[in-house]
């Protein structure tokens, strides 16, 4: 992995950018190959992805629902008087268009609606 502008390269033709909604990175496969390709302009310092990105967790996976997810999980460990994980069901939808990051209604964090500039992931 190396940093290039505000993204970060990754074998197999992947790159990452650090969300600010999730606090956490991102991955996007790009190029040619098998399996779900985003468009990407080329731009390290202010990336676009083409389609949208969406990150899911837990029962929000196509699939999940009704299955044990963290949210059971964690709400049974707390009523076990336990530390729930560290992990979360949630939802992260976007739009990277030139160094910008546009959260979708449809995601679960505090971002949602908001459109905030990327940074760097020693910027975060």
């Amino acid at each position: 992995m190396a940093a290039r502008g505000i993204l970060r390269t990754v074998e197999g033709g992947r790159l990452m950018f650090w969300c600010p909604g999730c606090n956490e990175a991102h991955v996007v496969t790009v190029g040619e190959g098998p399996g779900p390709r985003w468009g990407f302009n080329g731009d390290y310092a202010r990336p676009t992805f083409t389609p949208s990105v969406v990150v899911q967790s837990g029962h929000y996976v196509a699939g999940q629902e009704g299955k044990t997810c963290w949210c059971k999980y964690n709400a049974e460990q707390v009523a076990a008087g336990k530390k729930p994980a560290p992990f979360k069901c949630s939802v992260c939808h976007s739009f990277v268009t030139d160094g910008q990051i546009q959260f979708l209604a449809d995601c679960t964090h505090a971002l949602a609606g908001q459109t905030v500039e990327l940074h760097a992931f020693d910027e975060k």
